[in-house]
């Protein structure tokens, strides 16, 4: 259970996990030695999972990003696994999401453009096992992409 020092450091460290636990505890108006066991807690409990870059893929020439919603043949008993661990595989698929419902499966695919997509479309995704039925939703803006709870 967080208690309002938890959702304090929290709150900024979500913001800016670059902070060391000095500066963070400034924000949260703590002492950086009570900031600093607060924040090994909250990895030890498994509330802050990790610390990672993100790093925008359209700098890197990556100018398409697909959402494919795919449906599959739940006739077959190992549909979901067998198509999950191929498409895991393919290193332009940047996220899978599953869902209960009609689709059962989202991925995100990127691609440095047009033509590169089609390849992968047609060489990678179609080849993916179970397959009954699959929807190509082109992004055209990314309009919120935070993961910032409201602590």
């Amino acid at each position: 259970m967080l208690d309002d020092i938890d959702r304090r450091i929290l709150r900024h460290y979500q913001r800016d996990a670059t902070l060391n636990p000095a500066e963070l505890a400034n924000l949260a108006g703590l002492t950086p030695a009570t900031c600093a066991r607060r924040l090994d807690k909250l990895h030890v409990h498994g509330v802050i999972r990790g610390n990672r870059a993100v790093i925008d893929w359209r700098v890197l020439g990556y100018e398409v990003e697909v959402s494919l919603r795919i449906t599959l043949d739940k006739t077959q008993s190992r549909a979901f696994e067998d198509f999950t661990d191929k498409a895991k595989t393919i290193p332009e698929v940047v996220e899978i999401q599953s869902f209960l419902g009609r689709v059962d499966l989202r991925l995100s695919v990127i691609a440095r453009d047009m033509q590169h997509y089609q390849q992968l479309y047609r060489t990678a995704i179609l080849t993916l096992p179970h397959i009954a039925d699959i929807e190509a939703l082109m992004h055209v803006a990314r309009l919120k992409s935070d993961e910032i709870l409201p602590l």
